[in-house]
């Protein structure tokens, strides 16, 4: 998948489709595509297509196609965020084909889905999309919800990122190869765009932090905001690799300038690509 960078800046959320079904070409570039989607944590996602009427699925804020994509992953540590990290490349994939998706959390009748799903007792199903190609115009009730989230707004550069620790905003100017990779995380689409990532950059490493948004909690397997911070990963670590960087995904036992209201969750580490 080249240009990731044109894929995330081009994407947007689609929930009216103009109810052409998929060619079998894409169809099948779909299908191949997901048995090659890994993770840097290393926890397999299973794909599958669904199908509205066959499995009695039901989503009110999607219209114009009845085809459905929906994965499903273990649960143990991590599961979240590597769910995250591989259904957004499934998206961008997408994407790449000109075929619309739009990440569904709660607007569906969840045990529906995750039947079509055959979901085992020791796994979730944290979303889903539907696929189709986008209509020329977005139905009245996609234009309000979007503007209702601000879909289109995203937070300033510096109130994401910072320098060394969260002491210190990082500026354009002095971000230097992360600058690519960062625009593309602050661009990244999360659960009614709240924009949990924050990113320290120290030492050639970015240090992804959740901070958590009022009425996201985690009591369950299932852990909205963490799945952002999957897609966040994803997003730099895609566009360090076209950027030329080797990247290496860590988890550290214990990282200083914490601060109360963030949680540790990952760092990638960037260098000169070897190949160059």
């Amino acid at each position: 998948m080249k240009q990731i960078t044109d894929h995330i800046m081009k994407r947007r959320s689609v929930r009216t489709f103009d109810g052409c079904k998929l060619s079998e070409e894409d169809l099948e570039k779909l299908r191949s595509f997901m048995g090659t989607i890994e993770n840097p944590f290393g926890i397999p996602v299973e794909f599958k297509f669904l199908h509205a009427k066959e499995h009695g699925l039901i989503c009110p804020v999607v219209s114009g196609t009845e085809l459905y994509v929906g994965g499903k992953i273990k649960k143990m540590p991590n599961a979240n965020v590597a769910f995250g990290y591989s259904f957004e490349m499934f998206v961008l994939f997408a994407q790449s084909l000109g075929i619309g998706t739009v990440w569904l959390g709660g607007t569906m009748n969840r045990a529906a889905f995750e039947k079509a799903m055959e979901l085992g007792a020791d796994e979730i199903m944290p979303c889903a999309s539907p696929l189709g190609y986008p209509a020329k115009k977005m139905s009245l009730r996609e234009g309000t919800m979007r503007k209702a989230i601000k879909a289109d707004e995203r937070l300033p550069f510096e109130d994401l990122f910072y320098e060394g620790d969260f002491k210190t905003p990082l500026h354009k100017e002095r971000a230097g190869v992360f600058l690519q990779p960062l625009e593309m995380v602050r661009l990244a689409p999360s659960a009614v765009n709240k924009q949990p990532w924050r990113v320290v950059i120290a030492d050639n490493a970015a240090h992804f932090y959740l901070k958590r948004s009022k009425g996201f909690g985690h009591e369950t397997d299932l852990d909205m905001q963490k799945i952002d911070m999957g897609i966040a990963l994803c997003h730099f670590a895609l566009t360090a690799k076209e950027s030329g960087l080797d990247v290496r995904l860590t988890q550290m036992d214990s990282i200083s300038g914490s601060e109360s209201d963030m949680e540790y969750i990952a760092s990638i580490e960037c260098s000169a690509s070897s190949s160059r």
